[in-house]
């Protein structure tokens, strides 16, 4: 029976997509937590923990691969993504980057607490005695560079791509995705030559813990950012249709704006100058994020 003999209940009389039944959040979920209790067993130097977590972090990537790998069908060959989806798609990314701005909200309010009104124990002072701190101007500063420059390129390719400079927008992509590999590189080799440790008090903790918190986000939005680049070049976005690659750079707008700046500034600038200033100074940059998510939900 073809389309257009067919009875009328048959088709779909609403404008939503039904997501049937898929096995990848829970493949996701167990993947994350192997790959998370490797990397305590890592941490504390079990042995084959290492491979554990090689294969922790492979797993993760798999069912990374395969959950696009659906999204895309949908959105793509099966037409299941309609204005309506769509929206609904990009509420979604909004509403998640709102509970990851509150998760490091949290972290922010550890540093600026033991920061501002350091403890007897921590000998009055911020940073503690005997805490070697990194030189702000050297590594840190370069990420910071680098992230700023990965929002221009980001943004310089999703312009190409919406007046059909496809070549452009490849290119773009392309350098956000070096810019981003770089910067994830100086962080390790940050950590490696790092004169503390996590163990190392409260400025050991806040400091592995929101930069390494951080560098995940990086990871997981250069995923993101990959997956629209390998789009563009399959042809698969168009210049009103690329609801995907619109997230991924909302969500890398983030990470560069409401986490980078903040971070890097109060981890590291925030050690010499004032925390007050600091904290004036990043909150700044948080309404350019907001226009960035209002005017992706137009």
């Amino acid at each position: 029976m073809s389309a257009i003999t067919a009875p009328r209940h048959q088709f779909q009389a609403y404008p939503f997509h039904m997501v049937e039944s898929s096995p990848w959040p829970l493949l996701m979920g167990n993947a994350v937590l192997s790959m998370m209790v490797s990397a305590v067993l890592w941490f504390n130097g079990i042995e084959y923990s290492s491979l554990l977590l090689t294969l922790g972090v492979l797993s993760v990537v798999f069912a990374f691969i395969l959950w696009f790998r659906d999204v895309t069908i949908e959105g793509t060959y099966l037409g299941d993504h309609t204005l309506i989806v769509q929206k609904g798609l990009t509420m979604g990314v909004s509403l998640f980057i709102v509970t990851e701005a509150f998760f490091f909200i949290s972290i922010f309010w550890a540093y600026f607490h033991s920061s501002l009104a350091p403890t007897v124990e921590l000998g009055s002072q911020w940073p503690p005695a005997g805490i070697e701190t990194l030189n702000p101007f050297a590594v840190p500063l370069l990420n910071t560079i680098l992230l700023l420059s990965s929002g221009a390129t980001v943004t310089y390719s999703h312009h190409a791509l919406i007046y059909g400079n496809r070549r452009a927008a490849l290119i773009g992509v392309v350098l956000t995705l070096v810019l981003a590999t770089v910067f994830t590189l100086l962080q390790g080799f940050e950590y490696i030559n790092a004169g503390f440790t996590i163990a190392d008090g409260v400025y050991g903790t806040c400091f592995y813990f929101s930069t390494g918190f951080h560098g995940v986000h990086v990871i997981v939005g250069t995923l993101f950012i990959g997956v629209a680049a390998y789009r563009i070049y399959a042809y698969h976005l168009t210049s009103d249709h690329h609801i995907g690659f619109e997230s991924s750079i909302l969500y890398w707008h983030f990470v560069r704006r409401c986490m980078a700046i903040p971070l890097r500034s109060s981890i590291h600038l925030g050690i010499r100058l004032n925390p007050i200033k600091t904290i004036i100074i990043n909150f700044t940059q948080l309404p350019y994020t907001i226009f960035d998510i209002v005017n992706l939900l137009k």
